[in-house]
């Protein structure tokens, strides 16, 4: 194979992962909606608190490690297989009573009403603002590890 090819191929390669990656990204996203949509229109919740709930809960831990990790995180010195030993009853239980909201008007606008609130008087161009500087600052923090153990390998490789 020319080395052409097989750089094309790479790419193509490459392209595919990357694709697939968002796809599941997105179907992740949308079924997460569907769960918080569902709460909010019930009025189990207002976008406020669920919004709390994730950005303080599960949302400070995804943004270090994936579920999956986490799950095996979760299973103590058993890992991932003992996650599953505990909790797949109460998990599968908890998806029989997962809701799935019709996105009717009236349910829109309990949803944008409920945003509204959470938002105040915030633009959106504020509350950009805000996002970018969070993200920003964990990505910062997020390289210092991989930074700390990349030099760590290359002071073990230089003696």
């Amino acid at each position: 194979m020319r080395h052409l090819d097989r750089v094309l191929a790479r790419r193509i390669g490459d392209l595919k992962d990357f694709l697939g990656q968002q796809i599941s990204a997105l179907f992740l996203q949308a079924a997460l909606a569907r769960e918080v949509y569902y709460l909010v229109a019930e009025g189990v919740v207002s976008a406020a608190d669920v919004d709390t709930a994730l950005c303080w809960g599960p949302g400070l831990r995804w943004g270090i490690m994936g579920n999956m990790l986490l799950n095996h995180l979760g299973g103590g010195q058993g890992g991932i297989e003992h996650f599953f030993q505990q909790f797949t009853g109460p998990m599968t239980a908890w998806w029989k009573v997962l809701g799935s909201p019709q996105l009717t008007p009236e349910v829109q606008k309990k949803l944008i009403d409920s945003v509204h609130a959470e938002v105040g008087s915030r633009s959106v161009d504020e509350l950009a603002a805000e996002r970018d500087e969070l993200l920003l600052g964990l990505l910062e923090l997020r390289t210092k590890p991989a930074n700390a153990t990349a030099g760590k390998r290359a002071a073990a490789l230089a003696s």
